[in-house]
């Protein structure tokens, strides 16, 4: 059974990449807590603690005091920044749609992740509620990143607009990358929408009521390719992490 995964708190004292083999970590506070207190991880347990941005402490439990939980470092693993970054743009969406797409889109390896503000989003992102949403996206990420073991959390961007989508659309094809645009009445499947060898792949993915027409309008124009999963119309909670792996399968990760 792999190790759990524990978060570098962002005060610790020294990067994760200056540890080496045999040298002593201090994990603490909240997640300290979790191991020593919540989970009991006790001496002789492995722990693997991650700093989210590609490197991986390989741990053993030394000692226990209540929230300190001091590890043994036994490897130091550094995972490149991979070559072809995919990103979920995730149309906001009612029932907390849209929170279970980003969590299982980031068990699957997805990059980073765009909130949309689609034309048909019943949810609507604005002043205070804006900010407090996006962090509940961030600590929905947070979480399924230690659930799935990965040492990368993915990026949780500022929610954009439609017009604002458009232009990042732009941006994206003109430096050589690709942006699909799931869509039920799309010809071509995702399966043959070319990817590049390096740069961005964006997945975008509408609300409950679809895309509209001068949506669609906006992004082809802009570069994007529409393309369908399958045979079947899938929720908004379902087709972002679909695409996701049925990509990261295509890019050689799942390998």
């Amino acid at each position: 059974m792999s190790a759990p995964v524990f978060l570098a708190e962002a005060s610790t004292a020294h990067p994760l990449s200056e540890y080496v083999v045999g040298s002593l970590y201090l994990l603490d506070g909240a997640e300290g807590r979790h191991a020593g207190v919540v989970q009991r991880r006790g001496p002789g347990e492995r722990i693997d603690v991650v700093d989210g941005a590609g490197v991986r402490l390989r741990t053993v439990v030394e000692s226990v005091n209540g929230a300190e939980v001091r590890l043994r470092v036994e490897q130091v693993d550094v995972e490149p920044v991979p070559a072809v970054v995919v990103t979920l743009v995730q149309a906001l969406a009612k029932g907390d749609r849209d929170e279970m797409a980003i969590e299982a889109a980031t068990e699957v390896g997805v990059d980073a992740i765009i909130p949309w503000q689609a034309e048909r989003s019943v949810v609507v992102w604005r002043g205070d509620r804006a900010a407090k949403s996006r962090a509940r996206w961030v600590s929905t990420v947070r979480a399924a990143t230690k659930q799935a073991r990965r040492c990368r959390i993915p990026d949780v961007e500022v929610p954009l607009s439609t017009k604002q989508l458009a232009a990042r659309t732009r941006a994206v094809v003109a430096a050589g990358g690709t942006v699909a645009v799931l869509h039920e009445e799309a010809t071509a499947a995702l399966a043959t929408v070319p990817l590049p060898d390096s740069g961005e792949v964006l997945v975008v993915v509408g609300p409950e009521g679809g895309i509209s027409e001068a949506e669609v309008a906006l992004l082809t124009d802009a570069g994007g390719v529409l393309a369908r999963l399958g045979p079947h119309v899938l929720r908004t909670s379902t087709a972002g992490p679909v695409a996701i792996a049925h990509l990261s399968e295509r890019l050689g990760r799942w390998t």
